[in-house]
């Protein structure tokens, strides 16, 4: 009985000092973007932000076009959260929308972008300027 109480006991041990693997389990990111579009049947937008993941922050460019129903221009600053990184380089990369919105000198906004890394952007804020867009994006993120 004793030798079984102690094999136990060892078992205990060696389960609870046995040092584990760091999880595998993803971290969302969180994203501030700032966004300048302008268009005319066709869009196009320029803009930079920052991915904050796992501890530090990461600068970005961002290079869109639009296709489909466009007018107008806007300033957006965006903020939200990026999951399904496995790994930093997953972020970059085209990142497709099919959506719309507007802005009559303000508006807000939501976007949610899905890239081929199966990483998902869902974004929201702000907009300043005069837009109506119901189109089909293509975002191109650029880690610098």
């Amino acid at each position: 009985m004793q030798s079984c109480a102690a094999r136990w006991v060892m078992v205990m041990l060696f389960v609870f000092a046995v040092p584990t693997a760091p999880s595998l389990a993803q971290v969302p990111g969180h994203l501030q973007i700032k966004i300048v579009k302008a268009g005319l049947v066709a869009g196009g937008g320029v803009g930079h932000g920052v991915l904050s993941y796992r501890g530090r922050d990461y600068p970005f460019r961002v290079v869109g076009v639009s296709v489909g129903l466009t007018a107008g221009a806007s300033v957006g600053r965006l903020e939200g959260w990026v999951t399904g990184i496995h790994k930093l380089s997953d972020f970059a990369g085209t990142y497709r929308s099919i959506g719309g919105g507007g802005a009559l000198v303000g508006g807000a906004g939501t976007t949610h972008l899905r890239n081929e890394n199966g990483v998902v952007i869902k974004l929201r804020g702000p907009r300043a300027g005069m837009e109506f867009a119901a189109n089909l994006s293509r975002i191109r993120i650029l880690l610098q």
